[in-house]
């Protein structure tokens, strides 16, 4: 059985889209993705074959558009945030092709995982490549401090990738840890990718903390729903197989929260698929059960709408307009996804 939460008011209001954000980022869009493909490029063949096949596997490229909608609202009207997009967005890509051989996923945005047709190897290599492509326009535009942000969320997030491994399949691990883990994994670039546009046009450091606030936050609640969304979602939603978390063994919030509230012979489930792996055919129907008992699902996504509070209160030092209401109305986008 799902879950789903109302929204407060959902009848009265229009259903929250990211569209917004896309148009009025349009055009550099546009421009980013001539650049992506441009930096994708390589003599060595299999380098733009895998690139592109993620690349091109869709995604709505919220990150660099985070990049772009925060340098036009801070009055920025050079050209280099359009770099610091494309930087952002071969990191996103990179980590995505590490992570899917890290999970050994076998499926990303519905399609077959780089690793699965091209091999572990391959999908580490060209991921080393598009990183040090992102690196490289980053120096482009001469911002030590873009370069600063970007390279310290290249580190903190490699740290996240490693600290989920010495929780990964641990039952014993708080939500305090969980958190940790999804801060540096995920949160980390969503911060750097709005900060850095404040950056590039040169506004105080109050405007560039309270946009790398907004990502900060923006970044835990799409994670959070995401972790919602693999145990009460679809695989058009999610990007991925619903139910990857469970097979893969990964230790989330829903999880945490299920373990710890649950009877002793509940914390045995858990134990038994996620620390032994010893899953059956029945096993993720009843991990689901076992969530809705405890309001895991329902509780994950309140910690994920506080914190999305947050990434809308981190705004409200900038003045009113349209690219500040699409910046709020992304929040509520990522939040509406579970419902």
């Amino acid at each position: 059985m799902g879950v789903v939460i109302p929204l407060d008011g959902a009848g009265n209001k229009k259903r929250a889209s990211i569209e917004p954000l896309v148009k009025l980022t349009a055009s550099d869009m546009e421009r980013v993705n001539e650049s992506i493909l441009a930096h994708a490029r390589s003599h060595v063949e299999l380098i733009p074959e895998i690139a592109n096949h993620l690349i091109n596997s869709g995604g709505k490229r919220i990150r660099p558009m985070l990049t772009l909608a925060a340098a036009r609202m801070c009055g920025y009207a050079g050209e280099n945030h359009l770099k610091l997009a494309t930087s952002v967005e071969f990191m996103h890509t990179a980590t995505l092709l590490h992570d899917d051989v890290v999970d050994e996923s076998d499926l990303r945005r519905g399609k077959q995982a780089a690793r699965v047709i091209w091999g572990n190897q391959a999908s580490v290599l060209v991921g080393d490549y598009l990183l040090g492509q992102a690196f490289r326009m980053m120096v482009e535009t001469g911002s030590l401090e873009a370069l600063r942000i970007l390279s310290d969320a290249a580190c903190v997030i490699a740290e996240g990738e490693v600290l989920q491994l010495s929780v990964s399949q641990d039952t014993s691990t708080t939500e305090d840890a969980y958190m940790q883990v999804i801060v540096a994994k995920t949160a980390a670039l969503f911060s750097a990718a709005a900060e850095v546009g404040a950056v590039v046009a040169n506004r105080p450091n109050s405007e560039q903390a309270a946009l790398e606030s907004y990502g900060r936050n923006l970044g835990i609640a799409f994670q959070l729903i995401d972790d919602a969304l693999d145990y009460s979602g679809s695989t058009e939603k999610l990007g991925k197989g619903v139910g990857d978390d469970f097979r893969e063994r990964k230790i989330t919030l829903p999880v945490v929260l299920s373990y710890r509230r649950g009877a002793p012979e509940e914390r045995n489930f858990w134990k038994r698929t996620l620390e032994e792996g010893n899953q059956t055919a029945d096993d993720f129907h009843y991990a689901r059960k076992l969530m809705d008992r405890h309001g895991a699902l329902a509780d994950t996504i309140e910690r994920a709408n506080h914190y999305g509070d947050i990434a809308r209160d981190a705004l409200a030092i900038f003045p009113d307009s349209p690219l500040k209401d699409a910046l709020l109305e992304a929040v509520d986008f990522c939040v509406a996804r579970a419902h």
